[in-house]
């Protein structure tokens, strides 16, 4: 597969790692810094050109992938799906619902697929949980919670854009927590309410929050609870804890840290002890997740099905996130709505 990347800051040098070690060619790709974004080219082998647009439709491209701030995300779907291409964006979809809805709808009328990066779902420990939980091995789940207790240095939100409502859409959930979100939705289902509190700028020079609690109310009948920071030095592992009515699962980082089922039956569980995590340091993440998450799009463009964490999935999470900020902001439980996107 042919890559163009739009947005040349850390993230998208991970990619370029993982796209590297699956035989993908990133042929061009921009940067509305023209410095950064030539030696970011020079440094992968792809050309540099000075505007998005021509990545959007440039002749050697397969599809694009968007590693800008979330809210640059509609103007180069819009030109890529136009010229055909496929699309890959950052988490998360987008800073508000509309937006999101609107790109999911653009794509499928286009007839191009639209990819969320969300690759901790492709990590071994939610592969496995993602089977055993259906299977019905934790039996009815009662409880799933996930826990982002992280640590961001002032230096990282020293610029103005770093936690501000127009540019990255809020704080610690949206930005560091939205994987979690994204994986109990995955693994438990829809939320339909949701009851929230905050705490903006907590530690940080910030206009959203660098804490915030919910408590959630799945479809299924379980609850839960999420908490997200970026505030709590040095900065912790992050957790989801599913229990059920036949035992517990706990996903310590990357990896499933606890499996104590009840009389178990099935394939052996992947309990690990050393895990990976971006708690401290963003980059600090593993690289295979990536590199399945992109196999999984470049299979679903050749086999015309959808990614394993397409645009829909996209706008799911971020309903939830911005339904527990509706609910701090207005003090009272939010109840979503099954809109079909």
């Amino acid at each position: 597969m042919r890559v163009g990347i739009i947005g040349c800051g850390a993230i998208a040098q991970m990619h370029v790692k993982a796209y590297k070690n699956i035989g993908f060619e990133v042929t061009v790709v921009n940067d509305n810094r023209a410095d950064r974004g030539q030696q970011f080219a020079d440094a992968c082998g792809a050309e540099f050109v000075p505007a998005f647009q021509e990545v959007c439709r440039h002749s050697r491209v397969d599809f694009i992938d968007v590693c800008t701030f979330p809210d640059f995300r509609f103007q180069p779907l819009k030109i890529a799906a136009d010229a055909g291409k496929h699309v890959q964006v950052q988490k998360p979809i987008a800073t508000d619902l509309q937006t999101a809805m609107g790109m999911v709808r653009y794509c499928r009328r286009a007839g191009v697929m639209l990819n969320v990066v969300s690759q901790h779902r492709f990590d071994d420990s939610i592969q496995f949980l993602a089977k055993a939980i259906p299977a019905g091995r934790l039996g009815t789940i009662l409880q799933a919670d996930a826990y982002v207790k992280w640590y961001r240095s002032a230096e990282y939100y020293s610029r103005p854009i770093k936690g501000s409502w127009a540019t990255e859409g809020g704080g610690a959930l949206i930005n560091q927590g939205i994987h979690q979100v994204d994986m109990l939705l995955y693994l438990i289902g829809r939320v339909k309410e949701v009851s929230g509190v905050w705490q903006l700028g907590a530690l940080h020079s910030i206009e959203s929050e660098d804490v915030v609690n919910a408590i959630l109310r799945f479809a299924n009948g379980a609850t839960g609870v999420i908490q997200a920071s970026t505030a709590f030095w040095p900065g912790y592992p992050e957790r989801i804890e599913i229990h059920g009515t036949k035992g517990t699962a706990i996903v310590t980082g990357d990896k499933l840290t606890t499996w104590d089922v009840e009389n178990d039956s099935g394939p052996e569980a992947p309990v690990a002890k050393q895990t990976m995590s971006g708690a401290s340091d963003p980059m600090a993440i593993p690289l295979t997740p990536f590199e399945r998450q992109f196999t999984d799009f470049a299979e679903a463009i050749k086999n015309n099905r959808k990614p394993l964490t397409a645009g829909e999935d996209g706008y799911r999470a971020l309903e939830l996130v911005v339904s527990i900020y509706k609910s701090c902001r207005e003090n009272r439980k939010v109840v979503l709505e099954d809109e079909v996107v």
